[in-house]
């Protein structure tokens, strides 16, 4: 929804000193995301019922952002994206990624030929992952919580990108980070992240491939079909840090019926060098939606041999 004379308030209200940028957009889009319930997120280090928000047991974490398109002409756009998460329990940001804009600072341009963006996004192998996931990678998601986004993480920083065209439900993106924006225990690392999804129908699939220089290539292969109220998703994953190494597959399915939607998901380790043993994971979710963009929800998730649950509501604005 265009909230335009709104973000270019709050972008001037917040001092951000971009504002006169933002004006000159085609249209200033403000969103954002209200999630809140109670539970516990054991996995987490939360071993106590209390208020959740921008949890792992929450459906998504709380966020505000801000994202612009200005039409050039001739087919082709430039934009912009800022996002920060937030807790609604005290207030507190800076979420997912520890700065302030640290859910999403890029700039992008793009036309018939696609889309080439830098900065700090969402990654090609999370996209590859969240084209089968049947959660919608909500934070409590099983395969994302086991298998990391074939252990790339959500997002990249310092990423430039470059996303092709649909070709009939057919597409691929390519993420490079140079090693001197890559640091990982004091060494420069470079990166890349990859993904080939297709999504046409009753079908979804996607690979999600990823290499950090001096670490093992970590992959993702998923699907999903949908036919009527039901639909099934399975995968295999290939993650692990440097030479150690977690492996496993998932299968689960979902049910609808109108408002309300059940999940059952489930990952199972095939090799685990990084913990103690091979586990086998679970997810049971519940949906009921109040409206097209409210819906409340109750989670149960068992995580590497502990339980976590979550009841709560989620708004999207």
């Amino acid at each position: 929804m265009k909230k335009s004379l709104i973000a270019l308030a709050v972008l001037a209200t917040a001092g951000l000193g971009f504002s006169g940028v933002a004006a000159a957009q085609s249209s200033v889009t403000l969103y954002g995301v209200a999630d809140a319930g109670i539970g516990k997120a054991k996995s987490a280090g939360d071993d106590r019922v209390h208020m959740l928000s921008s949890s792992m047991m929450n459906n998504g974490t709380s966020r505000l952002g801000v994202r612009g398109v200005e039409d050039l002409g001739s087919g082709l756009k430039v934009g912009f994206n800022f996002e920060q998460g937030l807790s609604l329990n005290d207030g507190r940001g800076n979420l997912s990624g520890g700065n302030t804009w640290s859910r999403a600072a890029n700039v992008w341009i793009g036309g018939d030929w696609g889309t080439f963006k830098m900065g700090r996004t969402l990654n090609p192998s999370f996209f590859g992952v969240a084209a089968w996931e049947l959660t919608g990678t909500a934070n409590y998601s099983v395969v994302g919580n086991t298998y990391n986004f074939a252990d790339s993480g959500a997002r990249n920083s310092s990423q430039f990108s470059y996303k092709t065209p649909n070709f009939n439900g057919l597409s691929a993106e390519l993420g490079y980070i140079f090693k001197s924006d890559n640091v990982i225990g004091g060494v420069e690392r470079e990166k890349w992240d990859a993904n080939v999804v297709y999504a046409n129908g009753p079908i979804a699939a996607g690979l999600s491939v990823n290499k950090t220089k001096d670490f093992k290539t970590h992959y993702s292969l998923g699907g999903k079909y949908n036919f009527g109220q039901f639909a099934v998703a399975a995968s295999y994953s290939d993650t692990g840090e440097t030479n150690l190494r977690r492996r496993g597959f998932s299968l689960g399915g979902s049910f609808n019926t109108g408002p309300f939607t059940a999940t059952l998901d489930l990952t199972r380790d095939t090799k685990n060098d990084v913990g103690p043993k091979k586990y086998t994971n679970g997810l049971l979710e519940g949906k009921y939606a109040l409206s097209k963009r409210t819906f409340v929800y109750a989670a149960y998730l068992r995580f590497d041999g502990e339980n976590n649950y979550g009841i709560g509501m989620r708004h999207n604005f």
